[in-house]
């Protein structure tokens, strides 16, 4: 269930600002850790050891399973981490006037370069952009 919810395309309005963002990675994180956590336990590995020893054809639907959640928690890690980069940057959007927002924008739009070319995960032009409208959504409030 939650490799499909997470399959799903996202919907949200247009008018977040980029701790929502942040919020949302936090939350799939916590989601996939659970998952990986579940996974390490002795029933788990119970099952699987019962299911090799029976050369079950199972085993293989279970490992693209677990690399998919693995992989999932690995996005969600990685796009934690370099959101919370932004923050320093954007927490001015939400503090400040107008005029001293300007002062923060050449920073945050340096952040966001630097996510675009070094994140393994993040750096999509749909996620990008997505960002780029939250950061504006939020100047304009």
């Amino acid at each position: 269930k939650v490799l499909a919810e997470n399959d799903q395309l996202r919907k949200e309005a247009d008018d977040l600002g980029p701790r929502v963002e942040l919020d949302y990675w936090k939350k799939k994180l916590s989601k996939f850790y659970y998952l990986m956590e579940q996974l390490k336990s002795p029933d788990v590995k119970a099952v699987l050891g019962v299911l090799t020893a029976a050369k079950s054809k199972l085993l293989k639907k279970w490992r693209a399973l677990d690399i998919r959640i693995t992989d999932a928690a690995n996005e969600a890690k990685d796009n934690v981490k370099y959101l919370y980069s932004l923050e320093k940057y954007y927490d001015p959007l939400y503090n400040s006037d107008p005029v001293s927002m300007l002062d923060a924008i050449p920073g945050l739009i340096n952040a966001i370069k630097m996510i675009q070319s070094i994140s393994q995960y993040y750096n999509t032009s749909e996620k990008i952009s997505s960002l780029f409208v939250k950061v504006g959504a939020q100047q304009e409030n």
